[in-house]
C-alpha cells in the first residue's frame, strides 16, 4: 500500500501543474493524435530502408491512409449525435489497433534496430525488414490477446483492507466492487449475466457499482444492464454515477438502477449495521456532474455525510480517484473508485497517471483514508486490454482487533 500521509500537500501541489499540462495536451490531441498514430507506423514499416516491392509499399500506404480517415470518422459518427453502433465499433477498433502499432513501432524502431546493428545482423535493408516484421508480429499477438482479455469475464481480485475505526462486529464484511462496465456498441448482455453470476457466487454483504455503467442511454443499453437486477447482497446494492453517465442522460441511468433494486447514493448515505457496529456507506455524483447542467447533480461530500455520526467509519463511493483529496480532508476511511481502467492498453497508463493520483490497487492518503482503485470490469472504446486485466473486486474489511 502506498503511504502519502506525510506528503499530501506536496503531492497536491505537484499534481496541479501535471493536470494543467494534460489539459493543454488534450486541447490539441484530437487534431494531432490520429496523424501520429497512423503516420509513425506507416513510416517505420514502409519507409525506413525496407525497399519493399512497389505494390507492397503502395498498398500498405493506402491501408494507413484509409485507417487515418476511417478512425476519426467512425468515432465521430459512433459517439457523436448520430450514435451509430457499427461506426463506433469500427472507429474504436481502429483506435486500439493504431495505438498498439504506434507503440511498438516506436519501441522496436528505437531499441531493436540499433541492437541488430551492434551485433552485426544483416545490412540496413535486412535490419529494417526485421524490425517491420517484429512490429507486425508483436502487435498482432498483443491485439489478439488483448481482445480475449477484454471480452472475458473478469477474474476476481481478493484482498483484505484493515480499517482501524471499523468495529469488531463488522470484521470480515464482504464488499464486492464492480465498475466501468461500459455496456456499449458491442452487445454484451451474455457477458453481463456471467459477471452477475460471478458476483453472486462471492456471497457479498455489500455490492458497489462506482459508475460508467454504459456508453449510451439507459433506454438504448437496457438489455445489457438488465442482469444487474439479479445481483444479490445480504445488506445492500449501491451505485454512484460516473462521467460517462453524463454523456448519456444520467438521470435515466439513476432511475433504471433504482428500478433494478440498487440504491443510487446521490450525495447521501445509508447505514450498514452488523454485530452491534455500524458502517456509513456514502456516495457522491461524479465530479463532472455539475458541468452537465442536470438539476441537482453535483459532487457534494458534505451532503453525503450530513447527519452521519462523525465517530463512525465511512466507506465512500466516488467514481474518480481524484476525489480522494476531498475524502481525506473529510476523514473518510475507505474510498472505492474506478475510472482509470488501469490504463487499459499499455502504455496509456502513464497518461492516466498525469490526471489521477492512483492507477490501480490500494493507496493511502492523509492520516486515515485508504483508496482502492479498480481496473474496471469492462472496457471503454477499443475492445482490447493489454497489461491491464479487468477485475471484479472482493474486499474483506478487517477491524483493528
Amino acid at each position: 500500500m502506498t503511504d502519502t500521509s506525510s506528503t499530501g500537500q506536496a503531492r497536491g501541489e505537484a499534481t496541479a501543474p501535471r493536470r494543467r499540462a494534460l489539459y493543454r495536451l488534450m486541447r490539441y490531441l484530437p487534431l494531432v493524435a490520429p496523424v501520429l498514430l497512423w503516420a509513425v507506423p506507416c513510416w517505420v514499416l514502409l519507409y525506413t530502408g525496407q525497399h519493399w516491392p512497389l505494390p507492397a509499399t503502395a498498398g500498405g500506404t493506402a491501408l494507413f491512409v484509409l485507417g487515418l480517415v476511417a478512425m476519426p470518422l467512425g468515432m465521430a459518427r459512433g459517439h457523436g449525435r448520430r450514435q451509430q453502433d457499427a461506426a463506433a465499433i469500427l472507429g474504436d477498433t481502429l483506435l486500439g489497433v493504431s495505438w498498439v502499432l504506434f507503440t511498438w513501432s516506436v519501441l522496436l524502431g528505437v531499441l531493436l534496430r540499433p541492437a541488430l546493428a551492434v551485433v552485426g545482423v544483416g545490412d540496413g535493408q535486412d535490419r529494417a525488414r526485421t524490425v517491420a516484421w517484429a512490429v507486425l508480429g508483436v502487435s498482432a499477438a498483443l491485439l489478439a490477446w488483448g481482445y480475449a482479455e477484454a471480452r472475458r469475464v473478469p477474474r476476481v481480485r481478493r484482498l483484505d483492507v484493515r480499517l482501524p475505526r471499523l468495529g469488531a462486529g463488522l470484521d470480515g464484511l464482504r464488499v464486492v466492487l464492480v465498475t466501468d462496465t461500459h455496456y456499449g456498441p458491442l452487445d454484451r448482455a451474455r457477458w453481463s449475466a456471467q459477471v452477475c453470476e460471478t458476483v453472486n457466487a462471492l456471497d457479498a454483504d455489500l455490492v458497489c457499482h462506482t459508475g460508467d455503467i454504459a456508453d449510451g442511454t439507459a433506454e438504448r443499453r437496457r438489455a445489457q444492464a438488465a442482469p444487474l437486477g439479479t445481483v444479490r447482497a445480504t445488506h445492500a446494492r449501491v451505485y454512484v454515477t460516473g462521467n460517462h453517465e453524463y454523456y448519456s442522460e444520467a438521470q435515466g441511468w439513476v432511475d433504471l438502477m433504482d428500478k433494478l433494486g440498487w440504491e443510487p447514493l446521490r450525495n447521501r448515505h445509508l447505514l450498514l449495521e452488523r454485530g452491534g457496529d455500524t458502517l456509513v456507506v456514502a456516495g457522491v455524483d461524479d465530479v463532472t456532474a455539475e458541468s452537465s447542467g442536470l438539476p441537482g447533480h453535483r459532487a457534494h461530500l458534505a451532503g453525503a455525510l450530513d447527519g452521519a455520526d462523525p465517530g463512525l467509519p465511512v466507506l465512500l463511493l466516488a467514481h474518480q480517484p481524484a476525489f480522494v483529496d476531498r475524502a481525506a480532508a473529510a476523514g473518510v476511511d475507505l474510498q472505492l473508485s474506478g475510472h482509470t481502467h488501469g490504463g487499459q492498453i499499455w502504455p496509456f497508463h502513464y497518461l492516466v497517471r498525469l490526471d489521477q493520483p492512483a492507477l490501480a490497487g490500494l493507496s493511502r492518503h492523509g492520516a486515515r483514508t485508504v483508496l482502492y482503485t479498480s481496473r474496471g470490469t469492462g472496457f471503454w472504446g477499443p475492445p482490447f486490454r493489454v497489461f491491464a486485466p479487468s477485475e471484479i473486486t472482493l474486499l474483506v474489511l478487517r477491524s483493528a482487533n
